[in-house]
């Protein structure tokens, strides 16, 4: 089975371009892929709180 066939906890990817998929084809690093990881999922998830997350890894970003 390949990876992107499962989901470990969670439905929040379900259905659609995985979310490493994404960062891979974009070349995203570290940072690029957790702040679009919170905002693709925020919806879905863990709501305003993953917004809020996705800023703080901004913040961190532009500090850098």
């Amino acid at each position: 089975m390949a990876a992107n066939d499962k989901q470990v906890g969670g439905k929040h990817y379900e259905g659609g371009h995985q979310h490493w998929d994404i960062v891979h084809e974009h070349r995203l690093d570290y940072f690029q892929g957790q702040i679009t990881k919170y905002v693709m999922r925020w919806k879905k998830k863990n709501g305003v709180q993953d917004l809020e997350k996705a800023r703080h890894f901004l913040d961190k970003y532009i500090e850098l």
